[in-house]
């Protein structure tokens, strides 16, 4: 076993498949320039192993690269683009909404259109709203996407040698904070299947459920509340589509209680379509009023105390606990 980052461990993944098939390469802006070469982050490396030809330098142009991703996957490469920022997903959609995401269907499935595109997501360094905020319920909403937000390093490599393996276009979001956090990653090579939850902590009395960095969060906040006897149960999504409703309505009916965890803004956020589907197939199993925990209706502010204040917390993650305690 060994420790990584979520940047290293995104790494090891491209590089392996890179290795294993030469239909595979990668494009973005700067993903072969020195800036990216410190070790922990994703394209290090990369440009020097594979050369220009699988390791390409983009213009700045999101709308660009996810064209050349479209193009590529129909001619029958795999290509890997990386659109660098969430929000830059506004640029990129027309090709990826409207071309990757309905290829297949239009094809009556017959054609396969395999291709991933990574962005990093999430609030913490001060980037302001142009580079932190989480669109991934955008993404879910468009049918034919399959949507991806690993928490753990080990999570993160094995869903994306996974993606790049799929026969259907994926959008992978990294968080930026957890490219920095070290965890364990096995020596050997593992796949982790699209589509399916993993319960990081089982317990009996609240189920949370959440996805990227706010498994942090949820981690410790079950901590503090295990001191005063309330288990939480943490169900991390790490696919939003397509997702796992058996272990989420599973957890629901056993715990008879919900939260829902995430750092995208409250409304239209992804935490209202695991809400719906858990009234429509688990009421009854309700003991109390469901929860949300998200970031506020605003732009992700750039000013450190404001960024703070965004983020969703431990305390308040723990006050809605209590509230239907």
């Amino acid at each position: 076993m060994q420790q990584l980052g979520m940047g290293q461990a995104v790494n090891q993944a491209i590089r392996e498949e890179m290795k294993r098939d030469s239909g595979v390469f990668i494009a973005g802006e700067g993903v072969g320039v020195s800036i990216h070469d410190s070790p922990m982050l994703p394209t290090a490396g990369l440009l020097k192993e594979f050369g220009p030809g699988r390791v390409k330098d983009t213009p700045v142009s999101e709308a660009a690269i996810a064209g050349l991703a479209v193009g590529a996957a129909v001619a029958g490469l795999r290509p890997i683009v990386e659109v660098m920022f969430n929000p830059f997903f506004t640029l990129a959609s027309d090709m990826i909404v409207n071309h990757a995401a309905k290829l297949r269907y239009l094809s009556g499935g017959k054609s396969s259109f395999p291709l991933v595109v990574r962005m990093k997501s999430g609030a913490g360094f001060g980037a302001g709203c142009q580079h932190s905020h989480n669109l991934e319920a955008w993404a879910a909403h468009c049918p034919g996407l399959k949507v991806v937000m690993p928490s753990t390093p080990a999570d993160a490599k094995g869903l994306l040698k996974s993606a790049i393996r799929d026969e259907n276009p994926v959008v992978f979001i990294e968080d930026m904070m957890l490219y920095f956090a070290p965890g364990p990653v096995p020596d050997e090579e593992y796949l982790i299947p699209i589509g399916k939850a993993d319960i990081k902590r089982p317990g009996k009395d609240v189920t949370v459920v959440t996805w990227s960095k706010m498994l942090g969060v949820a981690m410790k906040a079950a901590a503090k509340l295990a001191e005063e006897g309330i288990e939480l149960e943490i169900v991390d999504l790490r696919t939003l589509a397509p997702l796992d409703k058996e272990t989420l309505l599973s957890s629901v009916r056993k715990t008879g209680r919900l939260v829902v965890l995430h750092e995208a803004t409250r409304t239209g956020g992804f935490a209202g379509e695991i809400s719906a589907l858990v009234m429509e197939e688990a009421f009854s199993s309700l003991k109390a009023p469901l929860r949300r925990v998200t970031g506020p209706d605003i732009p992700v502010p750039s000013s450190p105390p404001l960024e703070q204040f965004y983020i969703p917390s431990e305390e308040q993650l723990i006050s809605a606990v209590r509230d239907i305690i």
